[in-house]
């Protein structure tokens, strides 16, 4: 047995499921989680001591890479002062600034400590001000765990809405309207059924928590469109497409202005924040996104010629520094109910062949994957040599 066996038992004694978040379980893939020691650069290192090449990133805020020396040093020296006061600090209002200065429709910033905080206080925001109820979001994209945003769709777009997990009152789940990302059809006739009891729109502008699925051309802008003629409020969730696809988010990349935008991952306490303006500063430099992107395109021509060799069903999807694979026959996907047509069973066996060549890839079907200004054409060229071999063993 394994190190990282005995830690995944030994965490199941206390932690349910041994994880403390779903996705880590690997119940997607089969198996279990993999306990990891440290991380430089493009590599994680496990508890047994074995190294992988990492797609996930920390599920996205590893831009630079783990470990870089200026985010570190950064933390410890903030680290040094103190970890936290309850009060404010100077650090917050350059945070801010940064922000402001990136994104284009920031002028004032709240900082929390999650994507949940964020998206459940950009919701409350919206309804305050509004005076509505009602919010309209979309199957497939996932906003964090608060009450409001647990929710799907009932038997047609404007039925109840019915909770997707225990705990939520029916009487929340109401007032959600859950529906089809990238059908604007959907939501012009949520709106011209019920507009004026809307309160808000949110939105992943490039899906991340169904795999990695862009908006497709007049999606974003038709929410745009809709929420100006109803009075409603555009929420753009980049928690996860902040910084990663451009260095102003999605909304700069697709020429969206959102009224609202949540980000993550890289704010809180003085110590995140050290580390999340370090970040930023190196996610400003020039050239510094337009690396991550050829990157990110290297591994997925790479990915689809060597599947299209071996008769494989297989797409790619990709924008900035993140990316996605489908085992799928279908040339182009779009859609959540595309997702779930895919090929599991390829997709586990190939991620647990990735595994064992030491590349280290999200543990679910419906999770986006991430490159780093650190992997060099040399450590996507090993990812695609791994990657041939577990072509040939699957098909």
């Amino acid at each position: 047995m394994t190190r990282s066996h005995d830690d995944f038992l030994a965490a199941c004694e206390r932690i349910p499921g041994g994880v403390n978040s779903p996705v880590r379980a690997f119940r997607g893939v089969g198996g279990e989680p993999v306990f990891f020691a440290s991380g430089t650069g493009p590599y994680l290192v496990d508890v047994d001591g074995k190294r992988y090449i990492d797609y996930v990133a920390s599920w996205g805020p590893m831009i630079a890479g783990h470990a870089h020396p200026q985010v570190i040093r950064a933390v410890q020296e903030a680290a040094a002062q103190g970890l936290g006061y309850g009060a404010p600090t100077e650090i917050e209002t350059r945070m801010a600034n940064t922000l402001c200065a990136m994104v284009p429709s920031m002028d004032m910033v709240r900082l929390v400590s999650s994507g949940t905080e964020a998206t459940m206080s950009a919701i409350r925001l919206a309804r305050g001000f509004t005076g509505r109820d009602k919010i309209v979001k979309f199957e497939g994209c996932y906003h964090g765990h608060s009450d409001a945003l647990l929710v799907k769709a009932g038997s047609g777009t404007l039925t109840l809405g019915v909770p997707t997990s225990p705990g939520v009152p029916a009487s929340v789940a109401a007032h959600t309207m859950t529906l089809t990302y990238n059908d604007l059809d959907s939501v012009h006739e949520a709106f011209a059924l019920a507009g004026e009891e809307i309160a808000a729109v949110i939105v992943e502008p490039v899906a991340g928590n169904m795999n990695c699925i862009p908006p497709v051309p007049g999606f974003l802008e038709g929410l745009r469109g809709l929420c100006d003629a109803h009075g409603s409020v555009l929420i753009l969730d980049e928690v996860m497409t902040g910084f990663r696809v451009a260095a102003g988010g999605a909304q700069a990349h697709y020429g969206i202005r959102p009224d609202l935008t949540t980000l993550g991952k890289v704010i809180g306490d003085p110590v995140a924040l050290a580390a999340g303006l370090a970040t930023l500063e190196l996610a400003s430099a020039e050239g510094f996104h337009a690396r991550l992107d050829a990157a990110a395109k290297r591994l997925v021509a790479g990915l689809q010629t060597q599947a299209d060799a071996a008769g494989i069903g297989f797409t790619t999807n990709q924008i900035g520094g993140m990316f996605g694979y489908f085992f799928s026959a279908e040339s182009t996907i779009t859609r959540f109910d595309q997702v779930t047509r895919c090929d599991l069973n390829t997709f586990q066996r190939f991620y647990h062949g990735m595994l064992q060549a030491g590349v280290y890839l999200a543990p679910s079907a419906y999770e986006a994957g991430f490159v780093s200004s650190t992997h060099t054409d040399t450590v996507i060229d090993a990812t695609l040599d791994a990657s041939a071999e577990v072509f040939r063993t699957i098909r």
